[in-house]
Parts: structure tokens; sequence; C-alpha cells
């Protein structure tokens, strides 16, 4: 194949995705590499996708049940300690209408179903027969040439486009062959995600967790769940499955000798979570390495002359308390890179400058404005203080508080006293507060 590509994107993910999407809806030729079998083929991972950009992508998208699972409504906190646990809960039927804010996905699935609208919006365009998906193909080199990125290199085959799209995940090589990426990322900067896919009777899993239609539920939790590893949990109710499982520091696992499985088994044991797995199955096991969302890890620069990275590859990820964001963060940037290439096609000029629209668009976006504005809350989230001290303070708080022993009880403030003396001090938690009234 000698013909060359307006763009060629590398990875079928969220991000590579969603730039075929826009890019097909532009009538661009392009080609859209995934080393799986299909798209989603690789992808284990899952969670929620945020915010409304899938509709932007697949209008009306919440009249086909196919690509995702349940729409959010029900949002949990959690802090355990080694028995308890203590929880701020939010639900509201605010969240019941379409478009919804929140929907779950298994990115297996989602993703296929993803590819399969980009082959309809591949099919409606002007290249219905020159624009592609091309599965099992691994892509080992970005060509260069005097500084710009011209194409493309699979075994002994070589494409060749005007722009390139790396959206290759949170492995990136390519990105680091290019040289935006330091060759070595420090582990602290690092977690690993680990996970299970546990099933259920449909009408047990929405009786457990109060689900209705094609509502769910996400549960994030603090404490006990990471048995002394930085990090947290979560659970999210998929159609007849939970996911449940944990986000972990690398460099603290390393330092403690512990493995993720055992942690996670660890943190099924809680009396709390084995109420809430009882009687389920467990068909699935994965582990996916993620950014901390710590900026400092992120490439300076997402361009080159005819080049721009998107999605994990780019290490687009924040958790700052009030979820766990990322697919989210890949779709817009897939969007965004789409449409600074789009442009760039208009002027005729793939040069340095016109991909640097992609990176000032980033910028704009809501994803670097939250990045930047909760820096200090995504340090905070991974304080000794905050996963360990805290929750054991509250759950103590909350055993004192709800416990009724025909004796005089105490005042509210008396138990409080109680439950910092035994727990933390009034310097750590008035350090804490400062802390978090600046990040939050």
């Amino acid at each position: 194949m000698d013909e060359k590509f307006d763009c060629i994107i590398v990875g079928a993910g969220v991000a590579g995705l969603s730039a075929a999407m826009m890019l097909a809806r532009a009538n661009m030729k392009f080609l859209l590499i995934e080393k799986g079998e299909f798209p989603g083929s690789k992808n284990v991972s899952g969670g929620v996708l945020w915010g409304n950009d899938l509709a932007k992508l697949v209008p009306n998208y919440w009249e086909e049940d196919a690509g995702w699972d349940r729409f959010i409504n029900h949002r949990r906190l959690t802090f355990l300690d080694e028995e308890s646990s203590f929880s701020i809960d939010f639900k509201s039927s605010h969240f019941n209408e379409a478009p919804y804010t929140g929907v779950v996905v298994l990115r297996s699935k989602f993703d296929r179903w993803l590819a399969e609208k980009v082959e309809e919006a591949i099919a409606e365009s002007d290249f219905a027969m020159d624009s592609f998906i091309a599965p099992n193909i691994l892509v080992e080199e970005i060509l260069m040439e005097d500084g710009k990125a011209v194409g493309i290199r699979t075994g002994e085959e070589k494409f060749f486009a005007d722009s390139i799209i790396i959206a290759e995940g949170v492995n990136n090589l390519l990105t680091r062959q290019v040289g935006l990426q330091d060759k070595y990322v420090p582990a602290d900067h690092m977690l690993t995600g680990v996970k299970e896919i546990i099933r259920f009777d449909q009408n047990v899993l929405e009786d457990r967790f109060q689900l209705n239609g094609n509502s769910g539920m996400s549960n994030e939790f603090v404490g006990f769940a990471t048995n002394g590893i930085e990090g947290g949990g979560f659970l999210y109710t998929n159609k007849d499955t939970i996911s449940l499982g944990l986000v972990l520091g690398l460099k603290d696992l390393r330092e403690k000798e512990q493995a993720p499985y055992d942690v996670l088994n660890h943190f099924k044991k809680h009396p709390v979570i084995a109420d809430m797995i009882r009687g389920g199955e467990v068909v699935e096991y994965s582990a996916h390495i993620v950014s901390s969302g710590d900026k400092r890890v992120m490439p300076e620069k997402l361009y080159k002359a005819g080049l721009v990275i998107c999605g994990e590859a780019a290490n687009l990820l924040m958790n700052a308390g009030k979820a766990i964001q990322g697919m989210d963060y890949a779709m817009r940037s897939g969007i965004l890179a789409a449409e600074a290439i789009t442009k760039a096609k208009e002027k005729g000029d793939f040069g340095e400058e016109a991909m640097k629209a992609y990176q000032t668009a980033l910028e704009d976006s809501y994803i670097m404005k939250d990045i930047n504005n909760f820096q200090d809350a995504v340090h905070l989230l991974h304080d000794p203080v905050m996963t360990q001290k805290v929750p054991n303070l509250i759950c103590d708080f909350g055993r004192n508080f709800f416990s009724i022993n025909n004796e005089p009880t105490p005042k509210s403030r008396t138990m409080l006293r109680g439950a910092i003396k035994r727990h933390a001090s009034y310097w750590e938690l008035f350090k804490l507060g400062i802390k978090g009234g600046k990040a939050l």
C-alpha cells in the first residue's frame, strides 16, 4: 500500500477511536492501527466514562443497549478501618436524564462497539474504500525525516501519512522513541491497577446495590482497602457483574514487598466488602499500569512536526478525590487531536507550529485546567495521614457515635477528641486541613 494517508493513528483505545471518529466525519483519509485482534481485545480495564463527550461521538448512544452497561446515579466514598466502614453517600434522580454524566463500561465490549461506530462513519465518508481499521499489527517505529513524522514501520512494511496520532497507551514506547518522554519514569509516579470482574444473577446484583433499570453505582474506598499500601479501592456496577479492585503505588508495593493480588485478597476479606461480593463468581482478573496523575510524569511537549500524543500515552489521568478520570481525558484528547489535524489539512501545513495547536487546545480544555488546579489534591490523596490515620479516626468516631450502650452518652465532640487522640494528633489534622483547603 504505497498511497499516503492524511493521518495514521496508533492504538484503537478510547483516544484513538475518538480521533478516528472525528477524522471520518471530517472526510479525512486515515489508517487506525491496533495491535490486538480487535479493538478492545487487549484492553481489560474498565470503569466509569465521565462527562458527555460520548454523546458528541455517538448521538443518542443511550438508546442503544450495546457499548455501555449502566449510567451512574449513585456515588459513594467509603473510609475503612479493620472492621468498620463510614461512607459519604449521594444519590440523585438528577443523574437519570440522558445524556448521562457518567456511564460504566467494560473496555473489551465498549471499544469494540465504538470501533463499529467508527466503521459506520467511514462508510458514510468520502473515503469509504480508503480509510481502514487495521488490527493485529504492531507498530515498531515512527518514521522521521528532518525532524518530522512521516509514517510508521511495522515489520518490513512502511506506511506513510501527513500526520501521526500516537494513542498507544501507558506503555508509551513510541512516545519515547520520538524523544517526547524520558526513557525512565520513576516508580513513585506510577500505579498498578488490579481488578476482578465478579458475576452475579442480575436480580441479585440490582437488589444488593439498589439499582433500578440501567442505573448504577460507583464506590471509592480509602484506608484498610490497601493494607497500608499507597492507593485506594473501587467498585463499579456493570450489567450483571461488578468491577472490584485497587490502584496501588508501585514504589510502595516494592518497598513493602507485597504483591498486588495479595493486597486485593486482603481487601476482599474486609467484612463490608465480603458482604458486597457474597455469592459472586470471579470471572476475570486483570492488572494494568496507570499514571498517578502527577503532572511531573507528563511529557512537557505532546507534539512534533507531523505528530501529536493523546490519552494514556500522554499520561492524562487524575484522581483528585472526586473521581478517577482517565477515559474521559482520553476521549477529549483524541477529539482535540483530530480537530488540530483537520485544521492542519485545511491549511496544508503539518509543521510543528500547526501541531502545537493541539497542545494549546488541550491546555485550554477542562483536562489541563483540572490537572493544573488539583495537583495539590492528587498529592494529598497519597499522604499516609489521609490514607491510613484519617480512615481509622473516622471509623472509630462512627463506632462510638452510632453505639447505644444504655450508659450515659458523651457529647459528639468528646467522642471526636477521643478518636483523634487514639489515631492522630490535632497538629496532623490541622496541617491536613490547611492542605485540603488549598487543594480543593
